[in-house]
């Protein structure tokens, strides 16, 4: 009699091949103030059978209703948002989340952009962000340091001026009188982070943090 063959556990692939999977609805918005109800709305008449929601800004990475959502789902099931932004405000963001379900068998589906990760189109839509978003990152590695070498051309050398020692002087004397970081920067008139920087130097005992 032959023997059925079963997919193995953690093959996302087979794993994925064999269901039908679920519609799963993602909603944010980033204050209390607004509401998710219009969002949910047409998530479920999407066929989401259930929305999970967060109320947070775009800027944060710590979102647990998104975070919940992806530990629900399983291969071959769909992440549905009413438009790309809901799930980051940057395309770094975007193509890290999109990489992420990927890896999970888990499809995107956006209904403003009429975009289904699904679909051979809408993989190739994400194939050509993914593109732009590296033309962009040697872009801007080539500009640093065509600036830098120009910088160095006209003398100058990039990066920030070296700490004045009597400001920093002052500033030690004043953390090891028990004033905070943030209050001795106030007081000197000079920026938070350099006084962080003095006071981790002072705790590292490594002046060379200041420089």
């Amino acid at each position: 009699m032959p023997t059925e063959t079963v997919p193995e556990p953690n093959d996302i692939g087979t794993a994925a091949a064999a269901r039908t999977g679920d519609t799963l609805g993602y909603a944010r918005v980033s204050t209390n103030d607004q509401h998710p109800e219009a969002q949910n709305a047409r998530l479920i008449e999407a066929g989401a059978i259930r929305v999970f929601t967060d109320v947070v800004s775009g800027k944060r990475f710590d979102r647990p209703g998104l975070t919940e959502l992806i530990d629900h789902t399983r291969p071959g099931d769909r992440l549905c948002v009413t438009r790309l932004d809901r799930l980051g405000r940057s395309l770094r963001e975007l193509l890290e989340t999109v990489d992420a379900l990927k890896a999970r068998g888990i499809h995107l589906v956006s209904l403003e952009e009429r975009l289904d990760t699904s679909s051979a189109a809408g993989e190739l839509v994400f194939h050509v962000f993914g593109a732009i978003a590296h033309f962009e990152r040697r872009l801007i590695s080539e500009r640093t340091r065509d600036g830098i070498a120009a910088a160095r051309k006209r003398g100058r050398t990039p990066g920030r001026p070296p700490l004045d020692p009597e400001t920093v002087s002052a500033a030690q004397k004043l953390i090891e009188g028990g004033l905070s970081p943030a209050r001795a920067a106030k007081q000197l008139n000079i920026g938070r982070a350099t006084a962080y920087r003095i006071a981790a130097a002072m705790r590292d005992d490594d002046p060379r943090a200041l420089s």
